[in-house]
């Protein structure tokens, strides 16, 4: 029998950064994968729905290209499209499974379950022994009653990028979260025909301010997507040679095929996890502490499987706790808060920390320091001017306690808050800090320097 420091049953991106950061710190280390290596972020996830989102952003953004004297209208081929997304993701996992052989992790595929709490067999045949095991098999997409999963008519986002998408044009997107909100967006710039049924408002669960929801809306309907809100599927007729949705405010929407975004639910299936004493919760999560560990305290869980943010963001994060844990035990804890939670749609949409409402509710005085990117000569050099900055300090001790940025390359510009989050002197470091001008980073030192004037924080921005 092999035996291991660490033992991690999944290869998304939580179980493979938990697998190369044990092993960078010295652990012998194992990963067991059932599927394809990379997880659903890097197969079906985050991976491929990024590479697509650049082409839709290529699509929207030609919308302007007229006055910048380039003329000729884009479209985009969904097939072509589909080939570049699979020739990414191939890249990628050639790189990761070539990064984990040359660190020296072992590799093993099949489905891996608990034997007892420190074995773990590997499709009945290969039995493994670890110290310490780590479970992060991720999610699975969560299909309504009402829906049967049918190869061209009805998909998830779990099968949408296996083959090449169904040729026709009218398309159902299903959910008013993000994977909705995103694929509304996307599929309408690859050309399909969007019709986007949502129960609620699109994002209305999540965090972000009502200036940002806004903004999106308002990008949304300029492309002519707009959601059919408050609506439910009741039943689904797939008799004829497309889909008929009948809904139950009793209207009926003929499509050729739907997209469900109706969320996701943990992956536990298979893993035996009663014999190891390791349970879940109502929902199916894994029950962990706030040091990530589960029932029993060598069984770490990560990621989609055990966090109630089911993000990619999020199970990176959890991998870098289990790992200082498992070198020192219970040393780090769980920050969800810390972790930027990103939307990519017609807008870019970034959020980090707590709202000045959630703040409020913790007994904090909240200040908020803003700056536009209308004004920005970056952003106005790209036809790109919508959005903002908005950072959220403490009154009393200037601690940045949350920020939101939204607008294009929002993705990318969240890290530079991220970096300093947690510090007790993130604005004076903000305000200290030198920018490349012109920039759109440059919205970050005039929302602190907003807080300054405004807020009378003159002190923590520019120290005393």
């Amino acid at each position: 029998m092999s035996e291991f420091d660490l033992i991690v049953i999944g290869s998304g991106p939580g179980g493979y950064r938990a697998a190369v950061l044990a092993k960078l710190r010295g652990l012998s280390v194992a990963i067991i994968e059932k599927a394809d290596w990379g997880g659903c972020c890097l197969n079906r996830g985050c991976v491929p729905k990024k590479d697509w989102h650049h082409t839709a952003h290529l699509v929207a953004a030609s919308k302007n290209y007229a006055k910048r004297g380039i003329h000729g209208n884009l479209t985009a081929d969904i097939t072509i499209a589909w080939r570049h997304q699979k020739d990414t993701v191939q890249v990628v996992r050639d790189s990761y499974l070539d990064y984990m052989k040359r660190l020296g992790i072992a590799s093993f595929k099949g489905t891996g379950s608990f034997v007892d709490a420190h074995k773990i067999s590997i499709d009945g045949q290969t039995t493994l022994h670890g110290k310490h095991i780590v479970i992060a098999t991720g999610s699975s997409a969560y299909i309504p009653d009402v829906f049967p999963i049918v190869p061209d008519k009805i998909l998830t986002t779990d099968n949408l990028f296996d083959s090449v998408p169904p040729r026709g044009r009218r398309v159902a997107v299903i959910g008013s979260g993000v994977i909705g909100t995103e694929f509304a967006f996307i599929l309408a710039m690859l050309g399909k025909r969007i019709t986007w049924i949502t129960q609620s408002k699109p994002l209305s669960k999540s965090s972000y301010s009502k200036p940002a929801l806004k903004l999106l809306s308002n990008a949304m309907e300029r492309h002519k997507i707009v959601p059919h809100t408050g609506s439910r599927t009741k039943s689904v007729d797939l008799t004829g040679p497309g889909v008929t949705l009948n809904l139950d405010d009793g209207s009926e929407i003929n499509v050729d095929w739907v997209l469900l975004g109706t969320g996701r639910i943990p992956h536990t299936e298979g893993l035996n996890l009663a014999s190891a004493g390791v349970t879940t919760d109502t929902k199916g999560f894994v029950k962990v502490n706030e040091y990530l560990q589960s029932d029993i305290p060598h069984i770490y869980a990560i990621g989609d499987v055990a966090n109630h943010h089911m993000s990619a963001n999020h199970a990176l994060a959890d991998a870098a706790v289990v790992v200082s844990n498992i070198l020192s035990p219970q040393s780090r804890k769980q920050q969800n808060k810390a972790v930027p939670q990103l939307v990519y749609s017609a807008l870019e949409l970034g959020i980090i920390g707590i709202s000045e409402d959630e703040a409020e509710d913790e007994g904090l005085e909240a200040g908020v320091g803003f700056a536009s990117f209308e004004g920005n000569p970056r952003a106005l050099g790209q036809d790109e001017q919508e959005g903002f900055v908005r950072l959220i300090a403490d009154m009393d001790s200037g601690a940045l306690l949350g920020a939101e940025v939204i607008g294009s390359e929002a993705g990318e510009l969240i890290h530079l808050i991220a970096q300093q989050f947690g510090q007790e002197d993130a604005l004076n470091r903000f305000a200290s800090t030198f920018y490349n001008h012109p920039a759109r980073a440059e919205e970050i030192l005039n929302a602190t320097e907003t807080l300054a004037a405004k807020w009378g924080l003159s002190e923590q921005v520019f120290g005393k």
